[in-house]
């Protein structure tokens, strides 16, 4: 298929020659005599591949119709269109604030046939280019998150594993973390980041005997001393990612307490990092509203009242009242753990 290129310029003389010139190197035409007929065109959803725009035109110059073609790009959510401006003039503020705005290149009128040509097919090309590369590299880019994810999910299932009574604790508490993050404002980016800490914050479980993990009955002092070495093995297993240090962050802090009662620094209010205040939070309510070994999982409004006596307390009072507006707001007690039937 070939080139589409729209010609912009009040001189017919210049719309005439320009639109020889490339047609007779195959490629599809369409000229204007006004800016604000191109508008319209481009309203109308039909984008070319190039724009040639005079800089001189009453009414509308060439500047100014720049600006709008990209808000309507912008409005309609297409790719930026390459524009050359048509110049008869030899002003370097003029190709100073062209490009300054996002003009690809400057072609002098009257024009030379090679030079239109050349210019014009050059430009479209170095633009596929980009955007092929733009393409592959954010197609890569989304595999290589996949991968990861698939990786600490899988990481994640090997604590869980350990646990014959947490089945999916990991994958639950990385939830309530999200959505917890997503309600206090947190990015797209920032969300998936908390998701990922979630998952691995009890990856240092992996250290502690499954004896003492698995056991139905109340833990002796000794076993729980082993139990509370766990954020400090998991931050040691996470903390060489150093592409994601929050992963290691939230393994080791998740357990301390708002009113610095927690282990295992005893840290207090805003010095625990506040990826570890909200898995605290999320970490909390699941083992609450999950089943053990020596219990069914807590009704809900016991749950919830848990988590209003720990506000200021264990939880940072901000991550509890969004909790609890979670809680509330969840009328059949969908975020627990459900009994596996089968």
């Amino acid at each position: 298929m070939s080139d589409w290129i729209v010609v912009v310029d009040d001189d017919k003389t210049n719309l005439k020659t320009a639109g020889m010139i490339l047609s007779q190197n195959n490629m599809r035409v369409s000229a204007f005599k006004s800016a604000f007929t191109l508008f319209d065109f481009l309203r109308e959803g039909s984008i070319p591949d190039l724009i040639l725009l005079d800089i001189m035109m009453p009414e509308c110059d060439g500047f100014e119709a720049l600006t709008r073609i990209r808000s309507i790009e912008r409005e309609l959510h297409i790719q930026e269109i390459p524009i050359i401006f048509l110049t008869a003039n030899e002003d370097l503020d003029a190709e100073t604030k062209g490009l300054s705005l996002g003009a690809m290149d400057f072609i002098k009128k009257p024009f030379v046939p090679d030079v239109l040509v050349m210019r014009v097919k050059h430009i479209i090309e170095l633009v596929r280019l980009e955007r092929d590369l733009s393409s592959q590299v954010e197609i890569k880019t989304k595999e290589v998150a996949d991968l990861s994810l698939q990786v600490v999910q899988a990481m994640a299932d090997a604590v869980d594993a350990k646990d014959t009574y947490t089945n999916g604790h990991a994958s639950r508490v990385a939830k309530y973390s999200r959505m917890i993050a997503e309600k206090f404002g947190y990015s797209e980016k920032q969300q998936s980041d908390i998701y990922m800490i979630g998952l691995l914050h009890d990856v240092g479980k992996i250290g502690v005997p499954d004896e003492v993990i698995n056991k139905p009955g109340r833990l002796t002092d000794e076993e729980f001393d082993k139990i509370k070495q766990h954020p400090s093995v998991g931050s040691k297993i996470l903390e060489n990612i150093k592409a994601m240090p929050g992963l290691s962050v939230g393994a080791r802090s998740h357990h301390e307490r708002y009113d610095g009662k927690g282990y295992p620094d005893r840290l207090s209010g805003n010095d625990i990092p506040e990826e570890a205040r909200i898995i605290a939070v999320a970490d909390a309510y699941d083992a609450m509203s999950s089943y053990r070994s020596y219990r069914d999982k807590l009704p809900q409004d016991k749950v919830r009242s848990e988590i209003e006596a720990g506000k200021g307390t264990q939880f940072d009072p901000v991550f509890a009242d969004i909790m609890l507006k979670m809680i509330d707001e969840d009328t059949d007690y969908s975020m627990s753990e459900r009994k596996d039937t089968t």
